[in-house]
């Protein structure tokens, strides 16, 4: 069984091969997104805990979330379901997936360092991958340097170093757009988008209210119309009795 390892704390993975069952047998029966202790595959793993977060078994399909077998199911999935892509809008497919519980069919099994043992792991707790980008969006840059409203964000954006492709020009730096950054600008379109609203409202009242008296002025016209040809009809019929 394969077992690919991540670290997310220093950004480092490693894969690593174990071919004897007696090991791998502490995964067994065990679901996706379980706490592992890690002592049975050896002194070098003494004190490590691992999560299960995925796998594969020997034919390739992928372990599934939810679905409570050691074995594999034919599901009809569509877009948002994991191990799944949708290629047009509303299509559905039935997939083959593998169950959740891990047994001995599994290839190879993705886990993720929840707590680090005595020991260091070579290429996966002894070495420090720093990320290469930092935030992008202006309230995860507060965040990570617990900044107050009245800092001013521009002034914290991580930027990274760009080595040229070709000889003899100067690196240079380059640094992310801020997202959902709110300056004067922003709100001055916000008032201006909000003003435009409220004149639209405005004048559609006003062209209501006009309408409604043209409404009420065309209907009276009628009115006064019907009436004056009743007059002349009554005023008609007497003079043709007498």
């Amino acid at each position: 069984m394969k077992l690919n390892i991540a670290n997310p704390a220093l950004g480092t993975q490693k894969m690593i091969e174990i071919d004897d069952e007696k090991k791998t047998r502490i995964f067994y029966d065990k679901r996706m997104s379980q706490d592992v202790k890690a002592d049975g595959l050896g002194d070098e793993f003494k004190g490590y805990v691992f999560k299960i977060t995925g796998g594969n078994d020997k034919q390739g399909f992928p372990m599934k979330q939810g679905v409570l077998r050691p074995g594999r199911a034919s599901l009809l999935l569509s877009k948002g379901h994991s191990c799944y892509r949708s290629r047009r809008t509303g299509e559905r497919k039935r997939k083959t997936v593998r169950g959740c519980i891990v047994g001995s069919d599994i290839a190879a099994l993705s886990l993720v360092l929840v707590k680090q043992g005595d020991s260091d792991i070579a290429g996966l707790t002894d070495v420090n991958n720093p990320k290469r980008l930092g935030p992008k969006r202006a309230s995860k840059l507060r965040k990570l340097f617990s900044l107050s409203k009245e800092d001013d964000v521009r002034k914290y954006v991580i930027r990274r170093e760009v080595q040229p492709k070709k000889e003899g020009k100067k690196p240079y730096s380059k640094a992310p757009k801020i997202q959902r950054l709110v300056t004067p600008l922003t709100l001055q379109r916000r008032r201006a988008r909000f003003a435009l609203k409220k004149k639209a409202a405005e004048t559609a009242r006003e062209q209501a209210a006009d309408y409604a008296k043209l409404l009420a002025h065309r209907v009276k016209e009628r009115k006064e119309k019907r009436s004056e040809v009743k007059k002349r009809l009554s005023s008609v019929r007497k003079s043709s009795t007498a």
